[in-house]
C-alpha cells in the first residue's frame, strides 16, 4: 500500500449556531483540487477560527487517516463521512498513530513537515457531528490523528507521496502521548524521554510535568 495524501482539505471560519449559540468554527473542510501550496501557518485556502487553541506554527496542518474511517462508519451509522470530516487537512493513507514519531520529518509532495503532537479534541468536533458524546468518542477511539509544523514550505495535491526524511531517535510515538493523556499513568522512562522531545509544543511538557507532580504529591501522602 503506498504511503499518500489522498485528499487535500481546506476551509474557512463559518458561523454555525451550537446549543442556541452562535459559533465561529473551521472545522468543516471540503476536498480540493490541488495543487495547493502549504504554508508555515497553514494551507492555501484554510483558516482557524480559534487561534487561541487552534493553529499555530505547531499546528499548521492536520492529518487523519483514511483507515479510521471505517471504525467511525460503524461507531455512527449514516452518518455522512467524506474526506475531511475530522477537520482534517491531510488524509492520509500508510500512517498511523502508532508507527509515527514525534519529530519525524516528512516530506509530502514538495513539502517538508515535522510531527509535533497528536490531536485533543475540542468541544467543536461534537458541534461537526451534532453529538455531545464526540469528544468523549474520539479521545476513547485512540485514533487522534497528528499535527504537523512546517519545515519547508511546498505544494500537495491528492494523490501526493509520503516518504520519511528521518525519524526521531527518542521513538515516542503519537499513540504514546495519546496513552498518556487518555490513561492517566506515567511511565518514568517514557516521561523522561518526552520531556527531551524538541519538536513537542512545551504546553505538553507543562502539562506533563504538573500532571507527574501531582501523582507524586499523592503517593507521598
Amino acid at each position: 500500500m503506498p504511503t499518500q495524501a489522498i485528499s487535500i482539505n481546506v476551509g474557512l471560519p463559518r458561523e454555525v449556531i451550537w446549543r442556541n449559540l452562535a459559533v465561529d468554527t473551521a472545522i468543516f473542510k471540503q476536498p480540493v483540487e490541488g495543487p495547493i501550496k502549504v504554508r508555515k501557518l497553514n494551507l492555501d485556502g484554510d483558516r482557524q477560527a480559534d487561534l487561541t487553541v487552534h493553529g499555530g506554527a505547531d499546528k499548521a496542518v492536520y492529518a487523519y487517516p483514511s483507515e479510521h474511517y471505517e471504525y467511525w462508519r460503524k461507531q455512527l451509522p449514516g452518518a455522512p463521512l467524506l474526506w475531511g470530516s475530522f477537520g482534517e487537512n491531510l488524509t492520509t493513507e500508510g500512517l498511523g498513530e502508532d508507527a509515527l514519531f514525534i519529530g519525524d520529518q516528512l516530506r509530502v509532495g514538495s513539502a517538508v513537515l515535522r510531527v509535533t503532537q497528536p490531536r485533543m479534541p475540542c468541544y467543536k468536533l461534537g458541534l461537526r457531528f451534532q453529538r455531545d458524546d464526540m469528544v468523549k468518542r474520539f479521545l476513547a477511539s485512540r485514533r487522534s490523528g497528528f499535527y504537523f509544523s512546517v519545515i519547508d514550505e511546498g505544494e500537495v495535491t491528492a494523490g501526493s507521496p509520503i516518504e520519511f526524511l528521518s525519524r526521531d531517535p527518542l521513538r515516542v510515538s503519537v499513540s504514546d502521548m495519546v496513552s498518556l493523556y487518555v490513561d492517566h499513568k506515567h511511565p518514568r522512562e517514557l516521561v523522561e524521554r518526552v520531556l527531551r522531545l524538541e519538536a513537542l509544543p512545551e504546553i505538553w511538557k507543562t502539562w506533563l510535568n504538573e500532571r507527574t507532580s501531582a501523582g507524586n504529591s499523592r503517593r507521598a501522602q
